[in-house]
């Protein structure tokens, strides 16, 4: 993925849950977060896992997170947060949370295009900013698959602890800078992300 745009948020996810190693042989997955005046568009390329899809049609797909997936998590102040997750079959789930785990909406009525090509899977989806903190202000992403008691979770930027926990919050990474919906609606520079 492009690492010249500034404006964009781009990472590789290459390590588990708590800073360590992935496993032998595992691919990095990449997340990017592009801004736009509608919103923000994640695209992921990640390696396909061959995990079992979720029941049902593609689409909004409520614990798309007991899955293989993919996640972004975009935080804002006051602990209000959006949780994007992105699966290989075309499933998505969009979450708005306020505090840490407490759902305030699922989000509906977006579409997410993925693509699977051999061992490789590729998608993207659009989230509106009437779904986004407001301002952006630290980013995290992980990327889940397996079977269960034999599940993979890896992510962009550590959250150690005894167990794989995407929700704490103080361990996501700081923007240089806020995103905030006005400033990307007027054609503004964003800040770069601060590294992965």
């Amino acid at each position: 993925m492009d690492r010249s745009v500034t404006s964009n948020l781009t990472g590789s996810i290459a390590r588990r849950w708590d800073g360590s190693p992935a496993a032998p042989g595992e691919l990095p997955v990449e997340v990017e977060v592009r801004w736009s005046a509608l919103g923000a568009t994640v695209l992921v390329a990640a390696p396909y896992f061959g995990d079992v899809a979720p029941v049902g049609p593609a689409g909004q797909t409520w614990q798309l997170w007991e899955h293989e997936v993919v996640e972004v998590f975009l935080l804002g102040p006051d602990e209000r947060y959006t949780e994007i997750e992105l699966g290989p079959h075309g499933h998505w789930l969009v979450l708005e949370l306020h505090g840490v785990r407490r759902v305030t909406s699922r989000v509906g009525g977006l579409t997410a295009h993925c693509q699977l090509a051999g061992d490789r899977w590729s998608g993207s989806i659009d989230v509106p900013w009437s779904a986004l903190p407001d301002p952006i202000e630290a980013w995290n992403a992980y990327a889940i698959h397996g079977a269960a008691g034999g599940r993979h979770h890896r992510a962009l930027f550590a959250v150690p602890g005894a167990q794989a926990d995407f929700h704490r919050l103080g361990c996501f990474q700081r923007l240089a800078g806020p995103v905030l919906a006005s400033q990307v609606r007027s054609g503004q520079a964003c800040p770069i992300d601060s590294g992965d």
